[in-house]
C-alpha cells in the first residue's frame, strides 16, 4: 500500500485487466436478498510474477442492492507452495459537495500513521476529522463502522468493513492535485477517500489458505448521527 514496499505505488492489481467469472459461487442467504452481483477474477501473469513471485487468485464480488447499498467483497487465495504476505486497500473514493464542509466520525482518539510525515505514529485529537489541508493517514485498529457527514448535501455515507483492521483517510488538496496527471486541479474539493484497509500489519496466507475482506457502503439522510453507528453495524 502506498510506497510501503518495493512494488509500484499501491501495487499492481488495480492496473490489470480482470475477467468476469461466468459461473460464480452463489450468494448466501444474507447476501442474496434484493441484490445483484458480478464476480471479477484476477490471476497472476508471467509479467506479474517477475514483480511479485507468488501464485494467487483474487476474486472481487461487487454486489448492489435495490436500495443502492454497495458491497465489495475481496477474497485472496494462496495457490502457491509457500506462504506469502500482502497489504490490501479498497480505495473508496466518495463524491462530496465541498471537502471543507465534510467531517468523518468514528475515528476519534485513535492512533494513526501520518503518511505525510514518513508514517509517524500520532493520536487523533479532534472530536471528528475535518479538512483544511492535504491529509494522508492510516488509522490503525479502527472500528468496523465510520461515517462521512456531508452537510451541504444533507447526506451521510456509512462505511462498514470486515477483515480490514485499518482505515485510510486521504485528500490531496490543492498543491498535490496540480502535480497529479490523472487528477483535475480542483477535483480535491469534491472528493474524499475513506478506505477500509489492511496496512499496518501484512496479511499472511499459508498454501491453500484464503483471506476475505468486505466493505459495505450506504448513504442515509443527514439526520443520521454517530450514536446510530452501533445499530447500523449490526446490519452489516
Amino acid at each position: 500500500f502506498g510506497d510501503c514496499g518495493l512494488l509500484d505505488q499501491h501495487g499492481f492489481a488495480r492496473n490489470k485487466i480482470w475477467v468476469i467469472d461466468e459461473n460464480p459461487p452463489p450468494l448466501n442467504s444474507k447476501e442474496s436478498l434484493g441484490k445483484s452481483f458480478v464476480d471479477l477474477l484476477l490471476k497472476p501473469s508471467e509479467e506479474d510474477s517477475k514483480q511479485w513471485p507468488h501464485s494467487f487468485e483474487l476474486r472481487l464480488r461487487v454486489s448492489l442492492a435495490i436500495d443502492g447499498d454497495l458491497t465489495l467483497t475481496s477474497r485472496v487465495r494462496n495457490i502457491n507452495s509457500k506462504p506469502f504476505s500482502f497489504l490490501f486497500a479498497f480505495h473508496t473514493y466518495l463524491s462530496v459537495s465541498d471537502i471543507s464542509e465534510v467531517r468523518v466520525e468514528g475515528l476519534e482518539t485513535l492512533d494513526y500513521l501520518d503518511n505525510l510525515r514518513k508514517r509517524e505514529l500520532l493520536t487523533e485529537q479532534g472530536d471528528s476529522i475535518t479538512f483544511e489541508s492535504e491529509m494522508d493517514r492510516t488509522y490503525i485498529r479502527s472500528p468496523k463502522v465510520v461515517a462521512v457527514l456531508d452537510h451541504e448535501r444533507k447526506r451521510t455515507y456509512v462505511i462498514g468493513k470486515e477483515g480490514l483492521p485499518d482505515t485510510v483517510v486521504w485528500n490531496p488538496w490543492e498543491k498535490k492535485s496540480k502535480t497529479m496527471a490523472n487528477f483535475g486541479d480542483d477535483e480535491y474539493k469534491s472528493m474524499l477517500c475513506v478506505d477500509g484497509a489492511a496496512v499496518e500489519r501484512p496479511i499472511t496466507l499459508k498454501p491453500g489458505e484464503e483471506w476475505t475482506g468486505r466493505l459495505m457502503l450506504t448513504a442515509v439522510k443527514s439526520s443520521f448521527c454517530f450514536d446510530q453507528l452501533e445499530l447500523q453495524s449490526k446490519g452489516f
